[in-house]
């Protein structure tokens, strides 16, 4: 059974840091594209960051530039979201995805098109308080 499951989430004060993970079971992590995605309270499921295959490439909102790096280690077949200056607007349940199965290996996928993930967690909550 393919399975993506998100972990670290939690709550922080303003300016903290978080680290999520992203492990995947069931299939090699390394076939996909994979992307984070973020839903708060009330509002639509937003693109966060994604990474390709080989770990060269990545894309981030702007939100976020510069204060979340997304990497991965397909050997423990694990994606990471190192967040730091967390802020209150950050709060959100986090999913990461996969997707463009066998893509070119620094290819990444826009974070606009969710159509393109295919294989989704079930999500960590990142609680963020003033």
């Amino acid at each position: 059974q393919l399975q993506l499951v998100e972990s670290g989430g939690g709550s922080v004060q303003s300016g903290g840091s978080l680290r999520l993970s992203c492990v995947a079971s069931g299939f090699s992590l390394d076939y996909f594209v994979i992307g984070w995605f973020r839903q708060a309270p009330g509002k639509e499921r937003e693109g966060v960051s994604c990474i390709s295959r080989s770990g060269v490439n990545a894309d981030y909102a702007d939100s976020v530039k510069g204060r979340f790096t997304i990497s991965r280690d397909n050997a423990k077949n694990t994606v990471y979201l190192q967040m730091h200056n967390l802020k209150p607007e950050d709060t959100a349940v986090y999913y990461c995805a996969g997707g463009a199965p066998g893509a070119a290996p620094d290819l990444v996928t826009s974070l606009a098109l969710e159509d393109e993930y295919d294989y989704w967690g079930q999500g960590t909550q990142v609680t963020v308080s003033s």
